[in-house]
């Protein structure tokens, strides 16, 4: 009952609340990403795969810039990526615009993180099955290691929440999530900033 119908409904209501407490923060984040980012503006948006592999398009806060080399190429991601948008991905905050997928049912509080839409084909069928339910802006592979595990090991924490969904489970991530957040644990690996690219099941 509640991984097919109550999930969602607690979802609504749960963060209609929270994006009217917090509308005062997202218009100063805002404010501010869109002085530090070079004209780069404040959000990006990139489609994603969701429930059964259904596209959409994912919002975030944008924390580095569009910085070019004289070829026209985008700079590398750590040299892009701005002061400013290293705390404001640190402590999450670029995932907060993701609430309003969450609104728009596109995405659950809680699930497997919707990933690059490039990565479909290169699952295993097992690791398929982290698209049997809404992706979500935390979830079970966030809370044990985050960006610092192997995707094998990520996909295997996806698909065991997908296994277990339950309101309890829930709601032990959610805790989990902000007490990593404000520890500031596993958010980028050892000598990236962002984290590497999955280039197929093993």
């Amino acid at each position: 009952m509640y991984k097919h119908g109550l999930k969602r409904m607690i979802d609504f209501i749960f963060v209609s609340i929270v994006l009217f407490l917090i509308l005062p923060v997202l218009l100063l984040v805002t404010f501010v990403l869109c002085f530090v980012n070079k004209r780069a503006g404040a959000f990006f948006t990139q489609e994603r795969p969701g429930r059964r592999g259904k596209i959409f398009k994912v919002i975030k806060f944008k924390t580095m810039t569009d910085e070019r080399d004289a070829e026209g190429n985008l700079l590398p991601d750590d040299v892009r990526l701005t002061k400013v948008g290293k705390i404001v991905r640190s402590l999450s905050i670029d995932e907060l615009p993701q609430l309003i997928n969450v609104l728009k049912g596109d995405m659950a509080l809680v699930g497997p993180r919707p990933l690059l839409i490039k990565y479909l084909p290169l699952y295993s069928e097992e690791q398929y099955r982290r698209h049997e339910v809404r992706p979500g802006i935390t979830g079970w592979a966030q809370v044990n290691g985050r960006n610092s595990i192997s995707w094998t090991k990520k996909f295997e924490l996806d698909v065991w929440y997908v296994d277990h969904i339950s309101f309890w489970l829930d709601i032990k991530i959610i805790f989990l999530t902000i007490k990593k957040v404000f520890i500031r644990e596993g958010i980028n690996m050892e000598g990236s900033a962002t984290t590497e690219p999955f280039n197929g099941h093993n």
